[in-house]
């Protein structure tokens, strides 16, 4: 197997001797609590991670089963007003879109199981969002492109995709995620969304589209992870795919 990539060196302020405790108060809180405590448990720990240097945040689950991680020790936000995604490289036509033009843009729901690289598993998520091949057919994709780079407005994360994986029907540029907008801890307000692979290839706050020659590795392949990282068949995992 490969390999767990060690974390970034640390960056910015330690986290406060209160804020782990309470961390971790309200981490064994979401296992035990009701449902409705969820949304407000996510908020905070959302926020803790973006401002955790340390990765601490990323090892609670909160009520709806994720973990939340960040590479850089704080992330800025994008609103509905000042969101942009760029979309260049090999196209005859690059564009910029903007929150509410991909709203307007024709939505597609999956419901599939997330399968972290990490191991754990949450089942049944909805996404909804852009098929990421109409942006792709807008922009008109030059001969001899065959990747796609996908870059993120925290200024270090960047995914790829083969031109033909990121054609796939189950491939979003998504916009919302358990049936809600997707909020700032979970990458929004746009992410990308890869249902059959690991989801580390589902890129959070996705600023950039950038159609290439080849495939360039992302930020975690850098660090030892599989390229190509369908589920249950890359990383020397067996798990369950997710997706056909």
């Amino acid at each position: 197997m490969t390999p767990e990539p060690t974390p970034p060196p640390s960056r910015g302020a330690p986290v406060g001797r209160r804020l782990v405790l309470g961390m971790l108060g309200l981490g064994a809180a979401g296992v035990a609590s009701a449902r409705y405590v969820q949304g407000g448990l996510e908020s905070f720990l959302g926020a803790a991670a973006d401002k955790d240097p340390t990765g601490l945040t990323s090892l609670l689950p909160n009520g709806g089963g994720f973990r939340y991680y960040s590479v850089t020790s704080s992330v800025p936000t994008r609103t509905a007003a000042d969101y942009r995604l760029t979309v260049d490289g090999l196209v005859t036509k690059p564009a910029t879109y903007t929150l509410d033009s991909l709203r307007a843009m024709p939505q597609t729901r999956l419901v599939r199981d997330v399968q972290c690289v990490t191991g754990w598993r949450v089942p049944g998520t909805p996404f909804a969002g852009v098929q990421l091949s109409r942006v792709l057919d807008a922009a008109g994709v030059r001969p001899g492109a065959g990747a796609v780079r996908f870059t993120c407005f925290d200024g270090a994360y960047s995914e790829s995709l083969t031109l033909e994986q990121a054609r796939r029907d189950d491939v979003l540029i998504a916009l919302s995620m358990q049936d809600k907008p997707v909020n700032h801890a979970h990458g929004g307000p746009v992410r990308l969304y890869v249902a059959p692979m690991y989801f580390y290839k589902s890129a959070k706050w996705l600023s950039g589209i950038t159609v290439t020659e080849k495939v360039e590795r992302g930020y975690w392949e850098e660090r030892g992870y599989d390229t190509d990282a369908w589920v249950g068949r890359s990383n020397g995992r067996e798990d369950t795919p997710t997706a056909s």
